[in-house]
């Protein structure tokens, strides 16, 4: 077996014995972090449209948090085609999500989508790493342009870009802080297809300027 192969497994394994602890009665309290709650947002480049079957978060304390964020992730699909999906914005905001109130530090995310572009649906891994969780409990003297003020401000918002092929790519950022990137991540093809196959193998429907672009530009594989 291959070491991505049983590391994969071995994660499914960790969120499917979460999620039946929860079930069971697992308390959401008892954080220590210096705020009410951490952001989990998710956007895929210009008019590669994707639609997020689940997105799931596991804290420090082994506590799963099913479905933090599904349905539609953050995108611009400009209708004169003048967007540019390639590459990731350098200025980037924390996506389509919610907060995961009372969670602990994040450990492990585990996201499942269909990339509308191709079709294709996907799932991925990503392990949060601890220098991840210690820059978020570090306030830091930052100046908002929205208000015209200096705060104390934390990184505790994390956003994921999913971009055809699989691609997951992860930053920390805060309301008024730059971004840290946090990891790449290849994602696997799920083979059973979107929806855990309950659906015919047919995905949602791509939007007509999104299929306008690609028809025209096709798919920039390679840039992310």
């Amino acid at each position: 077996m291959a070491r991505g192969d049983a590391t994969g497994k071995r994660l499914k394994a960790l969120v499917l014995s979460g999620l039946m602890l929860c079930l069971s009665g697992c308390s959401l309290g008892g954080h220590r972090l210096p705020y009410d709650s951490w952001y989990l947002g998710l956007f895929a480049p210009d008019y590669m449209e994707v639609w997020i079957e689940t997105a799931d978060a596991v804290d420090v304390q082994d506590r799963v948090f099913r479905r933090a964020m599904s349905g539609v992730a953050a995108i611009h699909t400009p209708k004169n085609l003048k967007g540019d999906p390639r590459g990731w914005p350098t200025l980037l905001g924390g996506g389509k999500g919610k907060h995961v109130l009372g969670a602990d530090l994040p450990r492990l995310l585990y996201v499942r989508w269909q990339s509308l572009a191709e079709p294709q649906t996907y799932e991925a891994y990503i392990v949060i790493p601890e220098a991840t969780r210690e820059a978020m409990l570090v306030g830091e003297k930052a100046y908002c342009r929205a208000d015209g003020k200096w705060i104390t401000d934390y990184r505790k918002v994390l956003t994921v870009g999913l971009a055809p092929g699989g691609v997951a790519r992860v930053w920390l950022l805060g309301p008024c802080l730059p971004a840290l990137d946090v990891a790449r991540v290849q994602g696997t093809v799920v083979k059973v297809g979107p929806y855990d196959g309950t659906s015919g193998g047919r995905h949602r429907p791509l939007s007509d300027t999104s299929r306008a672009y690609i028809e025209r530009y096709g798919i920039p594989y390679g840039s992310w």
